[in-house]
């Protein structure tokens, strides 16, 4: 019997909320800024919060943080919410922070008649040096003293587009000598010029990140606003908007981010290997993005698997993408049918096997799962085999073919190498072999006992593809914390391009998104770009085993 999982620390909270009776439903949001894709560490937060609303017959609220017009575009608010929906989930309402603008410029003006904001036409270095340093108060300036009347007058003016951008800006009046910096007289409001992907050009002023949050939350009622550890120093203002403003008291709550070996999550730094062509798009089978993780043959349920794996933690600390590579290999291995193909294409004719005779054998579809049953393959007596499956000189303990030596065709005979040819350079271009008719798989009664079962796939029966073997983007840990560009640690060997890759003839029906195991060759999906005219190009999601572990060793 299993032992039960233990709750985390957020889930300790929640339960001693609905046990206490604090709250009736728990609401939760995941509110993500539309500029850029998400990534992984994305998927974290998306599990967690709607995770959480489902455990507990809560609900969970899509919300777009769009108050920067600047960055943010409908194209990544509808990568978004079908990254979201991918991953298996359903928000309860989708809200947008531009559907509060007008009751947050309510709350801003509630704040000036507290005598608790002002307008201040301070540059932004002004401002910075301003606030002093954690060890030293800030000092006020001379548009801190203005009169309630005098700060209506110019937030209006603000609203209504007399001013240039950075000319002012509106600022909470706190206190300056605060430890906390982030209390020490924040922006509340900016002039921007630009339209909104939503609003169009009815603004000219936008909220902070910190106004719009809280209060946000605040209106949809969200009783835990789950955020990363860099907003602890955000919770203090988070508080005292909240209660200045006595609007309903949501609370924030931090867990650790994710960070990944192998990788860089910066939307900045993504950003940059998109447009500096480092990777092909924001969906690269390399990238960290769900959507890249989707092309590249990800699961929506290895990826649960994986967040759930991690769990949620008040430190942060870095996650191997080995564990990742674990949780997809687990759900592929019970999922991925099985096919043959070869990558490395070199003949193997079978002397012996009857001109022009052909046969359709039967083979698993896919051991782990017997109710998918067996699909037929064709066999013929000219094949396709790997190249490394064969040796000119067989070491101790090879298995394989080499001169003399016997192996079986899965699904099929077992053969015995009799031949072998070259070209003028010296490589070899053919295997010759003869079967043994009464070895036949399933009926086999040669009495013959071999090792080494490779695959193989029939020349006359076979499809043309193209494979793209992705591997991970950096050759280091933690490319963010090495000295110099951490562009400068790409792996060079992240992509390669098999352009001559022969596979089961079956396979042309495969649709992309549906994971295929290439027998010992790893699991691949076709893609879902390069993927057209006839063409048929697979993505290797990820390979059998941990090769990077194995070459660590």
């Amino acid at each position: 019997m299993s032992e039960e999982k233990s709750l985390n620390f957020i889930e300790e909270i929640i339960e001693s909320d609905l046990e206490t009776k604090k709250y009736d439903q728990i609401i939760t949001r995941f509110p993500p800024e539309p500029n850029g894709y998400l990534h992984i560490g994305h998927a974290k937060s998306i599990c967690l919060n709607f995770g959480l609303g489902l455990k507990y017959n809560g609900k969970t609220n899509l919300r777009f943080d769009d108050t920067n017009p600047v960055k943010e575009d409908v194209e990544y608010v509808d990568s978004i919410k079908e990254d979201i929906k991918w991953l298996g989930f359903e928000w309860a309402n989708e809200f947008y922070a531009s559907d509060y603008f007008d009751k947050l410029y309510e709350f801003a003006i509630v704040l000036i008649k507290k005598g608790l904001a002002y307008v201040d036409d301070s540059t932004a270095e002004e401002i910075a040096k301003q606030k002093g340093t954690p060890t030293e108060p800030g000092t006020g300036n001379v548009y801190r003293n203005r009169t309630v009347e005098e700060n209506l007058e110019l937030f209006q003016n603000m609203r209504d587009g007399k001013y240039a951008d950075g000319e002012k800006v509106l600022r909470a009046k706190i206190d300056l000598a605060n430890p906390n910096m982030h209390m020490r007289d924040p922006l509340l409001y900016r002039i921007k010029h630009v339209p909104h992907h939503r609003t169009g050009d009815k603004w000219c002023i936008y909220p902070m990140y910190d106004f719009a949050h809280g209060q946000s939350d605040s209106i949809e009622h969200i009783t835990h606003s789950i955020c990363t550890l860099e907003f602890i120093p955000h919770r203090d203002l988070y508080d005292w908007l909240i209660n200045q403003l006595g609007i309903y008291p949501s609370k924030q709550y931090e867990f650790a981010r994710l960070n990944m070996t192998y990788t860089v999550m910066s939307k900045r730094k993504l950003l940059q290997l998109v447009e500096e062509k480092h990777v092909e798009s924001w969906d690269d089978p390399r990238m960290p993005t769900i959507s890249g993780m989707r092309r590249r043959g990800y699961t929506p349920a290895s990826i649960r698997m994986f967040c759930d794996k991690i769990g949620v933690q008040k430190r942060e600390n870095m996650i191997s993408v080995g564990l990742l590579e674990f949780c997809v290999r687990e759900d592929l291995n019970k999922t991925a049918i099985r096919r043959m193909a070869v990558l490395d294409p070199i003949k193997l004719t079978i002397s012996n096997y009857p001109e022009g005779k052909e046969e359709i054998l039967t083979s698993e579809n896919n051991p782990e799962m017997p109710e998918t049953g067996n699909r037929e393959v064709a066999f013929s007596g000219n094949l396709w085999i790997e190249r490394e499956d064969f040796r000119e000189v067989a070491e101790k303990k090879w298995f394989r073919l080499a001169p003399g030596a016997m192996v079986r065709l899965k699904s099929a005979y077992i053969v015995k190498c009799t031949d072998f040819k070259k070209d003028e350079q010296g490589n070899i271009t053919e295997i010759i072999c003869e079967y043994i008719p009464e070895s036949k798989s399933g009926s086999d009664t040669s009495g013959l006992h071999v090792k080494g079962t490779i695959h193989w796939v029939s020349q006359a029966h076979a499809a043309h593809a193209e494979v793209r073997l992705y591997d991970r983007l950096f050759k280091v840990e933690n490319p963010s914390k090495e000295e110099g560009d951490f562009k400068s640690y790409i792996n060079e060997h992240s992509l390669e391009i098999l352009p001559n890759v022969y596979i089961e003839q079956e396979v042309k029906n495969v649709k992309p998104g549906e994971p295929i195991q290439f027998i010992r060759k790893g699991y691949f999906t076709l893609d879902n770009v390069h993927t057209k005219d006839g063409k048929l190009v697979f993505n290797r999601t990820v390979t059998l085993k941990d090769n990077w572990e194995k070459a660590a060793k």
